[in-house]
């Protein structure tokens, strides 16, 4: 191993791609959370710029730590990822304390702050798989010894988060689990000829499982068949992109956003950037995440090490998912689902459990085998 040779060399420069791509998504989410949660601050909060405050302040702390971790070698990671490991299942349990919100129990609430456990579990799994696929090595190629005990750690996360009325997270989960053991060298028979079939199935089983799955589900089909309830949310998406055509309707003048939009700065935040910014807008942030994945995968190709690879592999992942998934259901391209757009979408625990990881993202890129192309 040449971890020794890592900690005595200075540093490079990071990826500058990934940077600014995230500080742009950043600015973005700032910006756009303020538009899009004003007028039901206002009317929820008596204060339009109640969201933005708050958001402000998790951007800052989230740039903060993002620097730190940019700054710490990667490989420090290492001793620390089965303690990690151990305190997210307590905290994954811990949420049942708490009352639910809307249905789902997801939060640990301290007083006017709340931790979502979810978001740091998915990072969790990717720390765990880059460890102890590296030292497994050409033994991912079996599918006994290498692929399912992989799929039921992963599974026990899933499982947890599931509890939790969250499937969402948990499909994440598994789908960069596909993602990670794939890039380590799995076997294409064994992966796409048992694994993804049967998780297909999985996913199938627990959508169809719950009621509100199913109609969700079925709703997604034809949301205006029930427009009064659970085709809502959707059919003001499509009024939100369908006003905002090429140009939008200007920063700000989202109508959507009045009322008819439930929580419009969460996850269907999408919705009232197609409306005020239009599809150059739209255009614009799915370019610059494709800019943000193209770098991710950048990094991961010229990292010194396996275990860079696959955390690269992993952390890269993890966003390229949920912004597929988040733009997909807005545009009503998959069943309604609560995934945030990463940097964008309000939420304190996502924001800086991702931007940590970017900052993970960043010192890996600082030492690579060669100079990344600009």
């Amino acid at each position: 191993m040449r971890v020794g040779k890592l900690k005595k060399r200075k540093m490079g420069q990071m990826d500058y791609g990934i940077f600014y791509s995230v500080v742009l998504l950043l600015a973005v989410g700032v910006v756009m959370v303020y538009s899009a949660s004003s007028y039901y601050a206002m009317f929820r909060n008596n204060d339009s710029m109640y969201f933005l405050k708050r958001q402000l302040i998790w951007a800052i702390l989230g740039m903060a730590v993002m620097y730190i971790m940019m700054s710490i070698d990667y490989h420090k990671i290492k001793r620390y990822t089965f303690g990690i490991m151990i305190a997210s299942i307590p905290l994954l349990l811990l949420v049942f304390l708490f009352p639910g919100v809307n249905g789902a129990q997801r939060w640990i609430q301290i007083g006017p702050l709340s931790f979502q456990p979810s978001e740091l579990a998915k990072y969790v799994v990717v720390l765990f798989l880059a460890k102890s696929i590296e030292l497994k090595g050409d033994g991912v190629k079996k599918f006994n010894t290498g692929i399912v005990p992989y799929l039921g750690v992963s599974g026990i996360y899933a499982a947890l988060i599931l509890a939790e009325k969250n499937l969402s997270i948990a499909s994440v989960i598994m789908i960069v689990t596909f993602i990670i053991l794939f890039s380590s060298g799995g076997r294409i028979k064994h992966l796409f000829g048992i694994v993804a079939p049967l998780m297909v199935a999985a996913a199938t089983i627990f959508t169809l499982g719950e009621p509100y799955r199913r109609a969700r589900m079925l709703n997604f089909i034809n949301p205006w068949k029930d427009p009064a309830k659970n085709g809502y949310q959707l059919i003001q998406s499509f009024y939100a992109l369908g006003a905002g055509g090429v140009t939008g309707l200007g920063l700000g003048q989202s109508r959507q956003k009045t009322l008819y939009m439930p929580e419009p700065h969460n996850d269907f935040i999408f919705a009232i950037i197609g409306e005020e910014l239009g599809l150059i807008g739209c255009i614009l942030i799915i370019t610059i995440f494709m800019v943000f994945i193209w770098r991710g995968i950048k990094v991961a190709m010229t990292a010194k090490d396996t275990y860079g690879t696959l955390l690269a592999v992993g952390i890269t992942s993890v966003i390229a998912v949920q912004s597929l998934i988040n733009i997909a259901v807005v545009t009503g391209s998959m069943p309604v689902t609560g995934v945030p757009l990463p940097f964008i979408s309000y939420g304190g625990t996502s924001l800086v459990i991702n931007m940590a990881a970017m900052g993970i993202l960043l010192n890996i890129s600082r030492q690579t085998e060669g100079k990344i192309d600009t």
